[in-house]
């Protein structure tokens, strides 16, 4: 028996088809149109991208896109400045300012400039506290795609073991809260924890977020357990180089009743669920209903 695959491309082409609806509807009927600014600093290649990625995404869901794009040498004081601008624009619903910044900033500093409505990474100590106390919050986008994913694939989760491997404030320990959110038993683990395989073979539920190549292996896994791969890792092979899971995906596909594959899993998911976030963010701001199906 093989796993059944989780399309991360196709299902992130239907939350971008549910954002795009409901933007039509905020256009229609309230006259509104979500605006996601982005901020980018310095010129790494991968960001620069990313960035492309986001303002053509943004733009074919009918949104507003903004892009603020700042040379390497821009002090701190100028992206404060320019971020408590992007707070007080009325067009502005959603602010990312795409990391890695340069060395000579602090990026908690800059997160923490961002106001938390307009927050949609989900990053701001606020969120990550409303968050943690089952409140409503901008939920970081990847974990975001991961329970979105889960939900249509298992429904009712209520009860489930569920194992995250991995404990980073971006990933590891949001998942960990969504999941709690949806009654699972949830278990955190790393690579420090004892025992890990054992741990692992209790998962109904496995998110594996810790970084390490193909470090899960086929027997780790529980027979039927549906199997999360947040990882991406770029490993070589010959003259060129590939990406992997942090999953072992041929081995625990001949165990898993579920798997997502790298890449084309959850990776799609990360700019489909940005674009969530800012419509939710918009109607929050408004007082509208939140979305069917693109928030927690």
């Amino acid at each position: 028996m093989t796993a059944q695959i989780l399309d991360g491309k196709a299902f992130s082409a239907r939350i971008r088809d549910r954002v795009a609806a409901h933007v039509a509807r905020l256009r229609s009927e309230h006259d509104l149109v979500p605006g996601l600014a982005v901020v980018l600093v310095g010129e790494d290649p991968a960001s620069q991208v990313y960035v492309r990625s986001k303002h053509r995404q943004t733009v074919e869901a009918g949104m507003a896109s903004f892009e603020h794009r700042l040379p390497d040498d821009t002090t701190e004081a100028d992206l404060l400045n320019l971020v408590h601008q992007l707070n007080n624009d009325p067009q502005v619903h959603g602010i990312l300012v795409q990391l890695p910044l340069p060395v000579h900033m602090n990026a908690s500093a800059v997160i923490d400039a961002i106001s938390p409505d307009k927050d949609v990474d989900g990053f701001h100590v606020s969120n990550v506290g409303l968050l943690g106390t089952g409140q409503n919050s901008m939920v970081p986008c990847t974990p975001l795609g991961c329970l979105l994913m889960l939900r249509e694939h298992l429904g009712d989760m209520s009860g489930l073991n569920a194992v995250v491997l991995g404990r980073s404030n971006i990933v590891g320990k949001p998942m960990a809260q969504l999941l709690l959110n949806e009654n699972c038993t949830v278990t955190i683990a790393h690579s420090r924890t004892r025992d890990l395989p054992e741990v692992l073979r209790r998962a109904d539920i496995l998110v594996a977020a810790v970084g390490r190549p193909r470090m899960v292996q086929g027997d780790w896994i529980k027979p039927g357990a549906t199997v999360i791969d947040v990882g991406i890792n770029r490993i070589p092979e010959g003259e060129k180089t590939r990406l992997v899971g942090d999953v072992d995906f041929d081995a625990a596909n001949e165990v898993a009743g579920a798997i997502t594959p790298v890449p084309g899993g959850v990776g799609p998911m990360t700019i489909a669920c940005l674009l969530a976030n800012t419509v939710t963010a918009c109607c929050r701001t408004n007082g509208l209903p939140l979305p069917e199906g693109l928030t927690v």
